[in-house]
Parts: C-alpha cells; sequence; structure tokens
C-alpha cells in the first residue's frame, strides 16, 4: 500500500525551477532514500510534504488523501539545520516539543524518560542545552521527532555530527520504527547508509528525477557483470588462464591462493566461469560484485549533468 503518492509535482522560485513534473510513490512501512546532489530539489519536496509551501502544480496524496495542513500531525520532521533553545533546561525543552506535538504532560514524560534512559542522556534532564555536545543535542531532537509516534518521520542527515557508535545505535533505532510501522523517508549523501537501510529510493538532479525504484533493482540494472573469486591452486604447475571473450584483472597471489575480478559478457554465464575455474584448483570464494550505490550514485548525476 503506498503511503505517498507524488503525482506531477512541480516548483518554481522566481527564475528557479526547484521540481520539473516529479512523480514516484513511497510504499507503507518502508524506508525510502531522498537522494540528490545539493540544490537538485530535496528540500523543495520535503517542505511541501511539511506544508511549509505548495506545488504550483501538481499534488500529494498522503494515505490517499489530499495532503492538507492536518497531515503535519501524521508526521515527524528532523531538519538538517537542527536547532534547540540553549537557555532552556534539556528535559524542559524536550517537554515543550513533546506538549506541541499534542501529548498530554504525563504521557510525554514516562515517554521522553524512557528514551533518555535508552539513550543513555537522563543524567543530562536538568542540564542547560547549550552545555549538550552536538552529537546530545541532535539526540534530543531525534527523541522530539519520534515522540508522538507519527506515521511518516522525514531524516534529513540524521547521522550528521554522530560518532560511529552512536549512528549505529540510530540506524537500529530507524530499523525499529520501521519494523513497528512507520514509514520513513531518508535524506542524506551517505551512499553506505542507503545501501544499509534503504528499501526504495528516488534520485533528483537539476530538478528532475533520474533514478527511481528498489535499491536491489536498481544495483541488478547497473550491473557490470563482473565476478570475483579466490581459488587454492592445484600443484601442478598448470599456467592459470581463461579463454576469450573473459576480461581479468585486478589479480594477485598469496599462499597459492588466486585472487582476481573477472569480467564475462552479457550472453554469457557465470555458471560457465565457475566450471573453467574448477579446473584449475578448489574455488574458495565465488561472488558477483554489484556497483555500489555510490558509483551509481555519480555515474548517474554525472551523465545527467
Amino acid at each position: 500500500m503506498k503511503l505517498i503518492n507524488t503525482v506531477n509535482v512541480r516548483k518554481q522560485y522566481q527564475n528557479h525551477l526547484a521540481l520539473d513534473d516529479i512523480s514516484f510513490d513511497i510504499e507503507e512501512g518502508s524506508i525510502f532514500g531522498l537522494l540528490g546532489p545539493n540544490g537538485a530539489g530535496k528540500t523543495t519536496y520535503i517542505r511541501i510534504l511539511n506544508n511549509i509551501t505548495a506545488p504550483d502544480s501538481g499534488y500529494i496524496l498522503f494515505n490517499n488523501e489530499p495532503l492538507s495542513p492536518k497531515h503535519v500531525d501524521f508526521i515527524g520532521y528532523l531538519p538538517e539545520e537542527r536547532g534547540l533553545y540553549k537557555k532552556m533546561k534539556v528535559g524542559e525543552q524536550a517537554l515543550y516539543l513533546a506538549r506541541l506535538k499534542g501529548i498530554d504532560r504525563n504521557s510525554a514524560i514516562k515517554e521522553l524518560k524512557y528514551w533518555f534512559e535508552k539513550f543513555d542522556i537522563y543524567n543530562w534532564w536538568d542540564k542547560k542545552v547549550e552545555e549538550l555536545s552536538k552529537g546530545m543535542a541532535q539526540k534530543i531532537q531525534f527523541i522530539t521527532t519520534i515522540i508522538h509516534k507519527p506515521k511518516l518521520l522525514v531524516f534529513d542527515e540524521p547521522f550528521s555530527g554522530f560518532d560511529p557508535i552512536n549512528v549505529n545505535i540510530l540506524k537500529e533505532e530507524i530499523v525499529n520504527l520501521r519494523n513497528n510501522g512507520a514509514t520513513i523517508i531518508f535524506s542524506t549523501h551517505n551512499m553506505s547508509s542507503v545501501e544499509e537501510l534503504c528499501d526504495d529510493i528516488v534520485l533528483i538532479n537539476k530538478s528532475k528525477i533520474i533514478l527511481n525504484g528498489n535499491v536491489k533493482d536498481i544495483k541488478q540494472q547497473f550491473k557490470s557483470f563482473k565476478y570475483i573469486f579466490e581459488i587454492a591452486l592445484n600443484d601442478n604447475n598448470k599456467p592459470f588462464s581463461l579463454p576469450e571473450p573473459f576480461v581479468i584483472d585486478n589479480s594477485s597471489y598469496d599462499d597459492n591462493i588466486l585472487s582476481a575480478a573477472v569480467t564475462i559478457n552479457k550472453s554469457d554465464s557465470p555458471n560457465h566461469l565457475l566450471s573453467l575455474l574448477m579446473n584449475y584448483g578448489d574455488v574458495l570464494n565465488f561472488n558477483e560484485q554489484l556497483p555500489s550505490m555510490n558509483d551509481i550514485f555519480i555515474n548517474t548525476v554525472t551523465q545527467n549533468s
């Protein structure tokens, strides 16, 4: 079921066309990557989704209803540029933001204490926001973004400022939120996180969609038919070689173990390659090398620039 349907959305700012007739859907209960270089139009789309601005033409459906201000209550938004009131106490600020989401005081305190303890920041409840590190302040804002259990969460560069340990903690919580029914829009330039977390993506460049679909399908679409392997060579001094059209590169030997990559023709079979390799020894490892989302991002944007 689709939670978000974006249909022919266009937005112009004076002499700048921010979004040019874009259309895509977001499945309910998925993690969706909203990708693109700086200035592509991602922020404009997020602003439209949050009812901060409106499209010039086209429309968005939220759960099969035309997007309207009432849907803001069902959205949690964590912007890239965060902001907290520095002179307020941490707990007081978190409670204030939770109350703005419509949560009664007692429920808000209970929920906030749960998350503060989970993120190991409860000792900071009575300290001022200005005493927090950047990472700790971002934990507070993450908590206040999800506190009202919205149907849709929009995270813009959520891992900025976090050390690797806290990045992993946040990734686990994002997956848990998805597993508990939330739909998540994840905007980032970190393609390894996209590869790890996202089910589907849309890639926008210069206001237009240049790539859209399931992450696994996209990686298959851009595959180069390259396979990496390791062989424990037989002790028969038989020189290793493969017939055309197989192309060997990045080969290395270590203690009679041959490691290499081979590119095959689209029309050829990896099983044929594997059978040839087995003539030279025991095949220890044989895997298709799919392109990374980082490579796909760079190549696709470059070709469409």
